[in-house]
């Protein structure tokens, strides 16, 4: 391949700089040590600098950029290769559709609190009104930041964890069937459990509700007293810092039983009904596969049915929770759910039923329709059960 050189010859010892072409690919740098240079001073050194030069004629951008690209790692696979793990996507499912769920129906989470506490008006639409005519709009939306930030990872671990314990425990049942259940040996006395009796719909929601309230429920007490009493607690910060230097740590986790007590049958329901009414329904039509409209409905009425069952002890929950901002605070879920009896018998351990069936009802359909798109977009079809 031909060659070109230039030289540049400076007086005193100076150095020649040789430039050459040899083809786009070929990059080098050299030091060749010369004497005799061409100038009023003796010898001199030569620096061989040899690069790339593209021709016109065969100069291709294609070209180059894929050969930069040889041996680059490819992210955007590695990235969807990781989406695609049946787990991750679950996970990553729920928290979608949780933050895309929570982000619409926010005012109705902040009516809905506000009612179930006692806290203004008893009616919808006085409780809007109160909160807008003392806050403004974005009353509807206080404590939106801690609730997002609550869904998201809440959402997760509900879906992601239901969806592991139901496959697992329908895996271990089947097992079981071949080899026999568990037992337990105490002396000659030899006692077999009878897990394949278990649901696995109620363990995955029982576990769902459990592990989710473990690591989460700290974001549930600052997001209610953001909601019920803005002007004590301003921010997310100070309202952390306000309960950790008055309780300590355990005033994060202030109703933590009471929540569990709570959140074990509505979640137990909540999963056992939407998959019964999903399978039923599949198999009453003879589909493999439901629309989105018939997810949002069934998600509706499990939500539903869920919420109506296990509400009076959601009433409990929450006066447990926030009875410190009205200086009563029962000893424990029993005495609270004894007192709200007491001061406003049956009715009351439903106050706030209505505006938690409005919340309930869409934020469960919504939550299933999104959860089950982003599973399609996310995981490969003949991952789905």
């Amino acid at each position: 391949m031909g060659m070109e050189e230039e030289g540049v010859a400076r007086g005193g010892g100076g150095k020649k700089l040789a430039l050459a072409s040899i083809g786009f690919a070929d990059v080098r740098v050299g030091a060749v040590a010369g004497g005799g240079g061409a100038g009023a001073g003796g010898g001199y050194k030569e620096d061989l600098l040899v690069v790339g030069l593209p021709k016109d004629d065969d100069f291709d951008v294609a070209k180059v950029v894929g050969d930069v690209a040889v041996g680059l790692p490819d992210v955007g696979a590695a990235v969807r290769n990781f989406l695609r793990n049946r787990e991750v996507g679950e996970f990553v499912s729920g928290a979608l559709a949780g933050a895309m769920t929570k982000a619409v129906l926010a005012p109705l989470e902040t009516i809905r609190t506000r009612m179930v506490v006692g806290v203004g008006s008893k009616h919808i639409f006085g409780s809007f009104v109160e909160i807008v005519e003392q806050n403004g709009w974005q009353g509807l939306w206080a404590g939106n930041t801690i609730n997002m930030l609550r869904i998201i990872p809440t959402q997760a671990l509900e879906l992601g964890t239901f969806e592991c314990v139901k496959r697992s425990m329908t895996e271990a049942q089947e097992k079981w069937k071949e080899d026999g259940c568990p037992n337990i040996q105490i002396g000659n006395l030899k006692i077999e459990l009878p897990l394949h009796l278990l649901s696995p719909i109620a363990v995955g929601g029982a576990a769902a509700g459990i592990v989710s309230t473990l690591v989460c429920h700290p974001l549930e007490v600052l997001k209610d007293r953001l909601t019920v009493n803005r002007e004590a607690y301003p921010s997310i910060g100070l309202a952390f810092n306000k309960i950790y230097q008055t309780d300590g740590i355990g005033g994060l986790y202030a109703g933590l039983c009471p929540t569990l007590v709570g959140m074990l049958p509505y979640s137990t329901c909540y999963y056992f009904m939407y998959e019964t009414i999903k399978t039923s329904y599949c198999r009453a039509h003879k589909k493999k596969s439901l629309s989105r409209p018939e997810l949002l409905i069934i998600g509706a009425l499990s939500g539903l049915t869920a919420s109506t069952i296990s509400f009076p002890l959601e009433v409990a929950r929450k006066r447990l929770m926030v009875g410190t901002l009205q200086g009563k605070c029962p000893p424990h879920m029993i005495a609270a759910l004894a007192e709200v009896f007491q001061e406003e018998g049956i009715k009351g351990l439903y106050r706030g039923w209505a505006a938690s069936s409005l919340k309930v009802m869409p934020t469960s359909g919504i939550t299933w329709m999104f959860y089950e798109a982003w599973k399609d977009i996310l995981l490969a079809p003949e991952l789905h059960t």
